[in-house]
């Protein structure tokens, strides 16, 4: 059975809130009702989302191939885009990669990566008065493999067409160093966006969120 939310409640004024040796504070208490209810109302797959399509760009992991730290995680720049032809999210990460990179080698060899998304890539912590690093900072952490898309096959050019939209400049990169578009297959997203925690969240749910 679930415990009702107002006990919930109590239970956080009572762990939170000072007792009266030190002084009640109606200011505090105002504070704690607030994150509460605040943090009752979080959607977290849409926070994923939005958190996605704002970005231009993502920290990317992959665990390195490279000799002098095989073995090691590796992190790099990379642009995305997750727009249909309208500029509307999808949710589908697309990105280029070149075998000449960091991680074109090491998807290839050991195909695990984890996108990293912060609310702080669009400066929108450091406007609010927000460290990078608080929680109510929304950060997005995105797992899953890497799918190298088959020009042949109906989704390509779409996807292709939006990325160059959001980054003309790719466009030559294709023609001079051989990248090539890819996917993201999610397998599991955790997002932090408040206090207590990270939250997972299912692919199908993130997938499901309507813009």
């Amino acid at each position: 059975m679930k415990p009702c939310p107002s006990i919930l409640l109590a239970l956080i004024l009572a762990i939170t809130i000072p007792s009266t040796t030190f002084g009640y504070s109606p200011r505090e208490d105002a504070r704690v009702i607030s994150e509460y209810k605040r943090n009752q109302d979080l959607n977290h797959a849409k926070i994923a989302r939005d958190l996605v399509h704002r970005a231009n760009w993502g920290a990317l992991g992959s665990l390195s191939t490279d000799k002098l730290v095989q073995g090691y995680p590796m992190v790099n720049i990379i642009s995305i885009d997750d727009s249909d032809a309208n500029d509307n999210s999808t949710g589908r990460i697309h990105f280029l990669l070149t075998d000449l990179d960091f991680t074109g080698p090491d998807w290839q060899k050991d195909n695990k990566v984890t996108f990293l998304f912060s609310d702080e890539q669009t400066l929108r912590c450091k406007d609010g008065g927000k460290d990078p690093m608080e929680p109510t900072c929304a950060r997005s952490m995105i797992s899953g493999q890497v799918k190298k898309m088959d020009p042949s096959d109906s989704s390509y050019q779409p996807a292709l067409d939006a990325y160059l939209k959001r980054h003309p400049a790719a466009s030559n990169w294709i023609k001079v160093h051989n990248f090539y578009l890819c996917e993201l297959e999610i397998s599991n997203i955790f997002v932090l966006d408040f206090y207590g925690g990270p939250h997972k969240v299912s692919p199908s749910d993130y997938y499901a969120v309507s813009n």
